[in-house]
């Protein structure tokens, strides 16, 4: 059995009734948007968000959900779906998990209405069912994630991250998000509000390692589904280099970062920087670097009692740590 699929056993029966009503949240009276919506339906990832939102209100509530489970499963879900539609436009991309992408088949500005249609069907779940709770946890995520994106813009151009500046964007670009899954999951279960932001903290630790795997797989020889080096080719600055960039000597670090700015298309100079990089210890500071992360988010899961519901988010710690993909 694949790991997702041990990691979704305890919550099963939840994640089947998640998909019915995640397909009834997406229905417009506009036959095109029911098709686009048909099309993402049918190629949807592994859930990971809602599975979150499940695993913590169960783990949390000694075994139970609600409908107020389902809406912010759902509600995070419409919200992510459109965050993902849009970055294919503004990414310009033409793929996404193998597909094409929306705007790839239906051309920009329906990619982007649907984007838009996705996030006001998201609000508007919460806001009809008066699960405000719910929508600032979302609201707040929505804003980190924009922030984030734009901080990482206004450094790559500049190339002076530093791994303070890092950890920031990553914690509102990536970890925000899966910290709201955490929160959404207890405040569905009216956790209190110490639990519901240990919560948060717990996901956001685990968006953090998420990113920085990500980082390591512009390293990796193993086939993944984006090719080596890309990040280095966008000059998204990446723990690894960061690292590398903090220690090397000063002529290096002249080096590394005219290779960056003005050879980042040269096939042969990223595989420099890549070897680099490697050989001066950055893939090996950003894996210690992760496994903190990842020991801090087991530390959380040990101040519960043993459940199904924690051993599966142990599970899902680990698999953001050894994931292939």
């Amino acid at each position: 059995m694949k790991i997702v699929e041990q990691i979704k056993l305890p919550i099963k029966e939840e994640m089947e009734s998640f998909e019915s009503k995640f397909k009834a949240a997406m229905i417009s009276k506009v036959p095109l948007l029911n098709r686009i919506s048909h099309f993402i339906i049918r190629r949807k990832g592994k859930q990971m968000r809602p599975m979150f939102v499940f695993l913590v209100a169960k783990m949390v509530s000694q075994g139970k959900v609600n409908e107020r489970s389902y809406r912010g499963a759902s509600c995070i879900e419409l919200i992510h779906t459109a965050t993902l539609v849009h970055d294919d436009v503004v990414d310009d991309s033409n793929q996404r998990r193998g597909f094409f992408s929306i705007n790839a088949l239906w051309k920009n500005k329906i990619a982007v209405l649907v984007g838009d249609f996705l996030l006001s069907k998201g609000v508007l779940l919460s806001i009809d069912n008066e699960d405000f709770d719910i929508l600032k946890h979302i609201s707040v995520a929505v804003r980190e994630m924009s922030e984030g994106e734009l901080l990482q813009i206004e450094k790559a151009r500049k190339l002076d991250i530093t791994e303070e500046v890092y950890f920031e964007i990553i914690r509102q670009k990536t970890a925000s998000l899966i910290g709201a899954c955490c929160a959404i999951g207890a405040t569905s279960v009216d956790a209190d509000a110490d639990e519901i932001e240990k919560m948060r903290e717990f996901g956001s630790i685990i968006g953090t390692a998420f990113q920085m795997k990500d980082d390591l797989f512009d390293y990796s020889e193993a086939k993944i589904g984006k090719p080596t080096g890309i990040d280095i080719k966008e000059q998204k600055m990446t723990l690894p280099l960061i690292h590398v960039l903090n220690t090397c000597t000063s002529s290096e670090r002249k080096w590394l970062i005219n290779s960056i700015k003005n050879k980042n298309r040269d096939k042969k100079r990223v595989k420099e920087v890549i070897a680099f990089v490697k050989k001066n210890g950055g893939i090996e500071y950003t894996i210690t670097r992760m496994k903190e992360h990842q020991q801090r988010a087991m530390d959380i899961l040990n101040s519960y009692p043993s459940s199904p519901y924690k051993n599966s988010l142990e599970m899902m710690v680990n698999y953001v740590i050894d994931r292939k993909i």
